[in-house]
């Protein structure tokens, strides 16, 4: 957890982020990468033959130049390494280019979520960074103070196809010596003994060095409410899952458990791309 990227809009959201991504790289010995996608209106493909010319370009530049530096100066970013970028281009799109070309560990991110329709046919940036990226992405919603992890809950089915992800879970974990509360919900729909759920997590976690865990099976109507509930009743400060990063229209009709997590929880956020 060496290079962090935080893209930032200058809103509060993004500002908690910065604060965490500060946190998390005095601790680490990490540097910081503090984007800002400037998004012209209109912007096509070239944003100097998009309607914009030359001059207002440069004010829009500036302008974002001048509270970047402010964000530099910022107490929380004191004795780090911070390196500043400014890229005329679609947040989404700039995010994925910057973090393939820097070699990043960890993108954090502030979310305000959404809901109804525009969660539907729009989405945020944060939920698309989820779908697609390759690192783990942190989304942070609220000023939460000191970031520290003691109870991260992890829930999964525990399948095969997790473990390489999920060596990443458990390294995040072990950094922050966080008790990794391994969940599995049970619905309806996909209901297992506890015995057998039990042995499942079980004989999953035996592959790996977790400096601390428990394993736990959780029953609900879906598997979304289930980790939420869960998460509300051990008190937990971190809630982490995998994606699939489905697109296109499998991803609108089956939808996806780490964005609905985006969009619905106020906890901060974890996902580890499968």
């Amino acid at each position: 957890m060496k290079k962090i990227l935080v893209p930032t809009d200058f809103s509060d959201h993004a500002y908690q982020a910065l604060k965490v991504a500060a946190q998390i790289a005095k601790k680490n010995g990490a540097e910081i990468t503090l984007l800002h996608m400037l998004e012209l209106p209109h912007q096509g493909s070239d944003a100097i033959g998009s309607g914009h010319d030359v001059p207002e370009i440069m004010m829009f530049k500036n302008a974002a130049i001048n509270r970047l530096e402010d964000l530099m100066d910022d107490d929380c970013l004191k004795g780090l390494n911070v390196t500043e970028v400014i890229q005329f281009e679609l947040a989404f799109n700039g995010i994925m280019k910057i973090s393939e070309k820097n070699n990043i560990d960890l993108i954090i991110m502030g979310s305000h979520g959404a809901s109804g329709f525009k969660e539907m046919f729009i989405g945020s940036n944060a939920e698309k960074v989820v779908r697609n990226s390759g690192v783990p992405v942190l989304i942070i919603k609220k000023d939460a103070g000191e970031f520290s992890v003691e109870k991260f809950v992890f829930a999964s089915d525990f399948t095969d196809e997790i473990k390489i992800p999920f060596s990443k879970v458990v390294s995040f974990a072990n950094k922050f010596d966080a008790e990794l509360e391994l969940v599995m919900i049970n619905t309806p729909s996909s209901f297992k003994p506890t015995h057998v759920a039990v042995e499942i997590i079980k004989n999953f976690a035996s592959n790996f060095s977790i400096n601390k865990h428990t394993i736990n099976i959780y029953n609900d109507v879906n598997v979304e409410n289930g980790i939420l509930n869960f998460a509300d009743h051990i008190n937990a400060d971190l809630i982490g899952v995998c994606t699939h990063g489905r697109k296109g229209i499998a991803h609108f009709f089956n939808g996806s458990i780490s964005e609905d997590l985006v969009n619905h929880s106020m906890r901060p956020i974890v996902t580890f791309k499968i």
